[in-house]
């Protein structure tokens, strides 16, 4: 596979972990350089992300940054093996932009999804019909028949034990109408089997809940199920999405979503909330 074929964000995460380790073991990209034989262009590429890493010179890297457990060696060799994998999406080329080939990765690769939401469901709570009604307006019907597949296409991974959702829910994101009201009750409805599964948890975040204003913008935090641990954060707004992947920005999140998750209502809690607003879209 060629290097632009890489999946970026897999390499990134990669990169960045030997970044870590030489950081840790204070040496310079010059001294990785030397360990390889190489250049400091070489050693920047791999860190960067852009350019991937042979396992001899993994093995010597790692060495090199004082990393003697063996688990820990094999997990980085997992890891490494793992950048090369196709998904489903490779074949897509440029119908999905970069940025959504990054979150897809991010989705598949976690085993634990916390998401808090605003105006809209969670994409992986999502009904066909609520997709459809979604991505009709904006975009030209091939493109949002591609988006609505992709989207279908996600919710696969939710049926994989391992994986576990988390969704915290604005009331707005459940009050705004999508479509018709009787849409809205088979969204809500799906929510509402969604979360009898054992790795989704849903709470509701009623108006009466405050909290200070920087904890209203919509993120996600995804947890690789792959060792070494880690963290990411997704934001999405109006230009675009910004991938957090600083410790201080991660744990901010992190924290804001425990405030979230005490503000809101219980599980229990909000499926009898959920089941009241059905029965309000019915009258």
């Amino acid at each position: 596979m060629s290097q632009s074929e890489m999946p970026t964000m897999r390499s990134r995460r990669l990169g960045g972990e030997l970044k870590r380790l030489r950081e840790k073991a204070g040496l310079t990209m010059g001294d990785a350089a030397r360990e390889l034989q190489s250049g400091q262009p070489k050693i920047s590429k791999i860190e960067s992300g852009q350019q991937g890493i042979r396992p001899l010179d993994l093995d010597h890297l790692l060495t090199l940054y004082g990393v003697e457990d063996e688990e820990e060696r094999q997990n980085f060799r997992q890891l490494a093996k793992h950048v090369r994998t196709l998904d489903w999406w490779s074949a897509q080329g440029p119908l999905l932009h970069d940025d959504m080939k990054d979150y897809l990765t991010l989705e598949t690769d976690s085993s634990l999804i916390r998401t808090y939401e605003t105006q809209l469901m969670p994409g992986l709570l999502q009904t066909e019909r609520y997709m459809s009604a979604l991505f009709q307006p904006p975009f030209p019907t091939d493109k949002a028949r591609l988006m609505v597949e992709t989207r279908r296409k996600r919710q696969a991974i939710l049926d994989d034990d391992e994986v576990h959702l988390r969704a915290v829910l604005d009331v707005s994101a459940l009050h705004g109408t999508v479509g018709s009201h009787g849409l809205m009750i088979e969204q809500l409805e799906h929510v509402l089997t969604m979360s009898q599964h054992r790795n989704v948890d849903v709470q509701v975040l009623p108006q009466d809940r405050t909290l200070t204003p920087d904890q209203y913008v919509p993120y996600t935090i995804f947890t690789m199920r792959q060792a070494p641990s880690a963290d990411y954060v997704w934001l999405e707004h109006l230009s675009g999405s910004t991938l957090l992947e600083r410790e201080p920005h991660v744990q901010r999140y992190k924290r804001a979503w425990e405030d979230h998750t005490a503000a809101a209502l219980s599980p229990r809690e909000s499926t009898v909330y959920i089941r009241k607003l059905i029965e309000e879209y019915r009258t």
